[in-house]
């Protein structure tokens, strides 16, 4: 059981702590500090509590189908949190908002699950210890490898740096658009028709093994036509986005 409290708390880390730690690279590359961090992460972690508090009555709306539409209502708002982010004309201070934003909802919505999740134990008290032991070495090694990440982006040379941390923001701005498709087919709102290919048997994206290209790429590995679309379209709009920002916009400070 300890073994499987980690992986679950893990999998759920991985999926909200490469988003945290690019997006405060990229604020330490354009001179924009780390402050913003600190009200973003508390916001997210309150939200994520009253989230679980109600997930009982949110999971009633729109026909059942509430958890499946306000999850993805917050992968979009990631999303166009990171449209933005990359947008050339926006003020001064919409990039931090918008990396507010994302980390905000990033952490509600995978903080959600995990206390969730630990909530279903609070009458079990056998398995507490357990519980809490898994849950800190799953949150210890997502917290880790979020620091490896923001280290690694953040201790290149800067234009190349600067280069890696478009293509991620474009990545995670197409998966979180892909993951928002999924959710409205999981609730039948838009039809989702055969998937384009099945690669589960090679690497399923629910494994331990596979969530590293899952959270990082937004691997997929049976990704409807829709998702494709949305992932591509998105991935394109953000590089794009990126390319036609105004000289010195990278240098100046004006992108944090």
């Amino acid at each position: 059981m300890l073994l499987t409290n980690v992986v679950l708390v893990l999998r759920e880390m991985l999926e909200a702590a490469p988003i945290v730690s690019v997006l405060l690279a990229w604020s330490v590359l354009h001179d924009g500090g780390r402050g913003w961090i600190r009200s973003a992460l508390a916001t997210g972690i309150a939200g994520a509590a009253v989230y679980a508090a109600n997930a009982a009555t949110v999971s009633e709306w729109f026909d059942y189908v509430g958890m499946e539409i306000v999850n993805a209502g917050m992968q979009f708002a990631i999303c166009v949190a990171l449209l933005v982010l990359a947008a050339p004309t926006a003020a001064r201070t919409m990039p931090v908002l918008a990396m507010q934003v994302a980390v905000a909802f990033a952490v509600v919505r995978e903080g959600f699950e995990i206390l969730l999740y630990v909530s279903g134990f609070v009458a079990d008290r056998s398995a507490w210890t357990t519980v809490i032991l898994g849950s800190a070495l799953g949150a210890g090694i997502g917290i880790s490898v979020g620091a490896l990440l923001f280290y690694l982006v953040a201790g290149m040379r800067r234009e190349r740096a600067l280069r890696l941390a478009k293509v991620l923001i474009a990545l995670f701005a197409g998966n979180m658009a892909a993951q928002g498709v999924l959710l409205l087919i999981q609730a039948d709102w838009i039809a989702g028709g055969a998937p384009l290919w099945n690669t589960s048997q090679v690497l399923a994206e629910d494994s331990l093994l596979g969530q590293l290209p899952y959270a990082l790429v937004g691997y997929e590995a049976t990704p409807s036509g829709r998702q494709a679309a949305a992932y591509a379209a998105t991935f394109g709009l953000v590089m794009w986005l990126f390319s036609i920002r105004p000289a010195g916009a990278d240098g100046d400070g004006s992108g944090s």
